[in-house]
């Protein structure tokens, strides 16, 4: 019996679910929560131009700076730990309006920082307020919508949100050309004081309170276990995480990689870091439109193969002497396959939960995925600015592991 056959026939989901709102309603929440799951590429991506003049300024090494990106996706992990139980026991609303008015203020706060060290920690406080809006976001879907209308949604929350990655290491290489990387974050406060009156004037509660969990820490840790322990969610969210552990690889190790060694600008790099956002975007427009006539975890499959295929590629543009066309190329294709996988991942591990669990579900999740990717973010630094190698070697072992976990839990839940 699958998971989704067991929620349906043990728990109250079909009348604890709201009815999706009316049309013009439903496009207005959808926008809003867009933006609000723009928050995680807009703190990542809008300083990426800037890393090696903050390495500059701070007098000290790629690998430090990197830490700034660790810190904040570690934070980002955390404040979904946080943010999801607390959503399903508070609503959706108040813990939201919290995590957006403190990534606002966390985000001025980076603008001033004194060190590298201080930014690390700053970063961290950025990460984990995001983290907050974050996870509450992909549990309002869970709220409002049921069955593949999920993977639909998800894919159309891509586009909303996946201009973020187009838009914002343009917009960052531009403040650059006059303002510092500080003037960077001090725009990031301003989008979050932006994002804070949205969802003030746009989103409403989701959850019901005859819905919320009335338990504490014991009990979010008794769900959490469960969780760990059902294959198909595991399945999907280990896939999901190694995904994005490859995706930050990239993130991390693409500036330098391009602008170092292949001797782009930073505003030729923000154009190619948009173009595979682009090629992302599209490809997950296509999975949500197939999706229901293809199943799910076939476009998953697809999706991770993919980005392996990509992952080799870049292998071989970096030590062949294939120049950038190459190495462009070869990064267009792993980020389309991430255009299948992660909101495919995402669907499948949360269609089978029920709504009162939706904010913990969410938050194990995001934490798998953020977490990986703190992992894999300085590893690409640890060899020096002078060689693409490590940065492909990452993303072939996680798009590698991605997919012999993927196939072999989902297996043993058809075996089970």
């Amino acid at each position: 019996m699958s998971a989704t056959e067991v929620a349906s026939s043990t728990s109250p989901s079909a009348v604890l679910t709201p009815e999706p709102p009316p049309t013009a309603r439903r496009r207005l929440v959808l926008l809003v929560l867009g933006a609000l799951s723009a928050i995680g590429p807009l703190s990542i991506d809008m300083y990426l131009p800037a890393l090696p003049e903050i390495t500059s300024e701070m007098l000290t090494g790629p690998a430090q700076v990197q830490l700034t990106l660790t810190a904040c996706l570690i934070g980002v992990s955390l404040g979904q730990v946080v943010g999801g139980p607390l959503s399903d026991v508070r609503g959706r609303r108040a813990p939201l309006l919290v995590g957006i008015a403190g990534y606002a203020v966390a985000s001025l706060l980076c603008a001033f920082a004194p060190s590298v060290y201080a930014l690390v920690a700053l970063r961290l406080a950025q990460g984990f307020t995001g983290g907050v809006a974050l996870v509450i976001v992909r549990a309002i879907v869970r709220d409002l919508y049921d069955g593949a209308a999920i993977a639909r949604i998800f894919a159309s929350l891509m586009l909303v949100s996946g201009l973020a990655p187009i838009l914002a290491p343009i917009a960052g290489a531009q403040l650059l050309t006059f303002t510092s990387w500080r003037g960077v974050f001090v725009a990031l406060s301003a989008a979050g004081l932006a994002l804070l009156a949205w969802v003030l004037w746009g989103v409403r509660e989701s959850l019901p309170r005859e819905a919320r969990q009335s338990g504490g820490l014991r009990h979010t840790l008794v769900i959490f276990a469960r969780l760990l322990r059902d294959r198909s969610f595991m399945a999907c969210a280990l896939a999901a995480g190694l995904g994005f552990a490859g995706m930050f690889a990239y993130i991390s190790g693409s500036p330098f990689v391009l602008q170092e060694i292949y001797g782009v600008s930073p505003q030729t790099y923000s154009l190619l870091f948009g173009l595979n956002a682009f090629g992302l975007i599209a490809v997950s427009q296509i999975g949500g439109r197939i999706t229901g006539r293809v199943p799910g975890a076939r476009l998953v499959l697809i999706g991770l193969a993919v980005s392996l295929a990509g992952a080799l590629g870049l292998l071989a543009g970096v030590t062949t002497g294939l120049g950038l066309p190459a190495v462009a190329a070869a990064l267009f294709v792993m980020m389309c396959g991430a255009g299948l996988t992660l909101p495919g991942t995402g669907a499948l591990a949360l269609a089978g939960q029920e709504p009162q669990v939706a904010g913990s579900a969410s938050a194990l999740l995001g934490v798998l995925q953020f977490a990986l990717g703190a992992v894999a973010a300085p590893l690409v630094g640890l060899a020096g600015t002078d060689t693409g190698v490590p940065m492909a070697v990452v993303m072939i072992v996680a798009a590698a592991l991605a997919l012999l976990v993927f196939v072999a839990l989902r297996r043993g839940v058809s075996a089970g």
